[in-house]
C-alpha cells in the first residue's frame, strides 16, 4: 500500500507511506522509494547510496524483530531541506532494539544526520534524518 498525503494535509511537508509485507524481498521496493525522494532534495549520488543503505540496515533491523505477518511501514516526510524515514513495524513485548554500541547502530549514525529509536509493548520504529546539502535548492513537485 503506497498513500501520498498532500501538503495541505500534512502542513508544509509532502509526506509519503508506504507499507509492505515485513520480508525482505520487499526491501528493495524501499530503497527505491528513498533514491527518489532523496534526488528531489538535490543530495550527491554518495549521499543517496549512503541513505539507501541506512534505510536498508534499518529495516533490517526491524525484520528480525517484526512479528508474524506483520507489515513493514515507512513515513517518508520530505521537507525543503531534510529527508526522514521513520520505518516500523509490530513486534512483541520482548523485542529489543540492539544497543547504541551495536555495529548496525554505529552504521546508521555514520550514515545519517540523526537517528532515533522507539520500543513499546507491540510496535518498534527507527526513524533517519538526512539533510539537505547547503547551497542546493530542492526541485519543485511536479503537478
Amino acid at each position: 500500500m503506497s498513500q501520498a498525503v498532500p501538503a495541505t494535509e500534512a502542513g508544509e511537508d509532502d509526506v509519503v507511506l508506504l507499507a509492505v509485507p515485513a520480508t525482505g524481498a520487499y526491501l528493495g521496493v524501499l530503497r527505491t522509494a528513498t533514491a527518489g525522494l532523496a534526488a528531489r532534495l538535490h543530495f550527491t549520488l554518495d549521499e543517496i547510496e549512503d541513505l539507501r543503505i541506512a534505510v536498508d540496515e534499518a529495516c533490517a533491523i526491524l525484520l528480525v524483530l517484526a512479528a508474524p505477518g506483520a507489515e513493514l511501514c515507512c513515513r517518508f516526510t520530505v521537507t525543503d531541506a531534510t529527508l526522514t524515514v521513520e520505518a516500523a513495524v509490530s513486534a512483541g513485548p520482548a523485542a529489543r532494539l540492539p544497543s547504541d554500541e551495536a555495529f548496525a547502530w554505529q552504521v546508521l549514525n555514520a550514515l545519517t544526520d540523526e537517528v532515533s529509536a522507539e520500543a513499546t509493548s507491540d510496535r518498534v520504529a527507527i526513524q533517519l534524518t538526512k539533510r539537505r546539502p547547503a547551497g542546493t535548492t530542492p526541485v519543485p513537485p511536479a503537478d
